[in-house]
């Protein structure tokens, strides 16, 4: 039986109890009010967020899955359509793609970054085509130039998943305002969390933001009046109220976790097989940490049972998701993609982290990398 633990992968409750006032405050003001969904709070982060990101618009939604569907379909994109992607995400990013009817068609990643490797769009793209979907992954940007030349060269839509990349930049632009659409989750473990499920899309388009309005308040703009099939995917009032409480502290935040990266990147560089790796061009802000370590399973084992939590962000890449049969790909289309889902794990990454809890965090991995075998009985 393992210890308690020491130092879980995400500490939310630290991060709570410090804004607590603040948002128990904020909760009252919109049960007085019993307006409880598109009101003056959902509004107010819209504008804040958008802001934040370099955009004109800001469209609340329910979920980071909603944010990229209503997306795609603002974009018209549909049945008989074809959206390259990559596997190393979250199905979310996929299911997405599969919500429009639309085909996913992946890339594999850079063996550095784990992020979109742009140089295999041209061996990918197709006359049914129509978006590219690159994936701020673990809270670094996608190189997003190359990606925003091949999308012109081909009248595509780029539409960025930037859910676990809030405030991370791109040759000093913050993601979600780079290309047509930037789609975000607000889910309650990311570095800008709700107290749940929430979502939002930034984009400089007017017309695309009225659209994504339109579509998630069940295709209308005037009640009861449905111009399209749309969806419930409102962001509520609750929700919208924790996000612009949080906004104003984000960059704080994000500092912290990029001092954590530093301090795990100093003592672990030569220990485990990769750190993170930040380019030149780019920022990170560190939504996980991940390494690669030999043994994977007996080393989550081995911190387990010293208290500590990880995790693998993400086990199986989704081509080979029993989910994803129907779109033909086999092991070994990914090479990159597949052998790293063998050997990442997340350490734990949360502001909040003191440095009494990173130093167990990396005397437990050296001690682990040396000697795996003697932990995992």
């Amino acid at each position: 039986m393992g210890a308690s633990l020491q130092v879980p992968l995400v500490d939310l409750r630290a991060q709570y109890l410090a804004l607590k006032p603040e948002i128990m405050a904020a909760f009252e003001e919109v049960l007085d009010s019993m307006q409880l969904f598109l009101g003056p709070r959902v509004r107010a982060f819209e504008h804040h967020f958008a802001a934040y990101c370099g955009c004109a618009e800001g469209v609340g939604v329910s979920s980071g899955t909603d944010a990229l569907a209503l997306a795609l379909r603002a974009c018209e994109i549909g049945p008989g359509d074809e959206v390259i992607t990559v596997s190393n995400t979250f199905i979310a990013t996929v299911e997405a793609i599969a919500m429009v009817g639309a085909t996913p068609v992946f890339v594999d990643i850079d063996p550095e970054t784990y992020l979109m490797d742009w140089r295999q769009l041209e061996q990918v793209v197709t006359s049914r085509t129509r978006a590219v979907l690159p994936v701020h992954l673990y809270g670094h940007a996608v190189e997003m130039q190359p990606v925003l030349d091949f999308a012109r060269a081909h009248h595509l839509y780029v539409i960025e998943d930037a859910s676990q990349a809030h405030g991370a930049t791109c040759n000093g632009q913050r993601v979600g305002g780079i290309g047509d659409i930037g789609c975000f989750s607000l889910y309650f473990s990311k570095n800008l969390g709700a107290f749940g499920e929430s979502g939002i899309c930034t984009t400089n388009n007017p017309a695309l933001a009225e659209k994504m309005r339109m579509i998630r308040d069940h295709g209308s703009r005037v009640r009861y009046h449905h111009e399209v099939m749309g969806v419930n995917a409102r962001l509520d009032e609750i929700q919208a109220a924790v996000l612009g409480i949080k906004l104003p502290y984000l960059d704080r935040w994000n500092e912290a976790r990029q001092a954590h990266a530093r301090t795990y990147t100093e003592q672990l560089s030569g220990v485990v097989d990769a750190v993170p790796v930040v380019r030149s061009w780019a920022t990170h802000v560190y939504c996980y940490y991940v390494v690669q370590v030999p043994q994977r399973d007996q080393f989550r084992q081995a911190l387990e049972l010293e208290g500590i939590g990880t995790n693998i962000h993400y086990p199986m890449p989704i081509h080979l998701q029993p989910a994803c049969r129907q779109y033909g790909y086999t092991a070994g289309l990914l090479p990159v993609t597949e052998a790293l889902a063998a050997k990442i794990v997340s350490l734990p990454m949360y502001p909040e982290l003191t440095s009494a809890q990173l130093q167990l965090v990396i005397d437990a991995v050296k001690r682990n990398i040396a000697h795996p075998s003697l932990h995992a009985r």
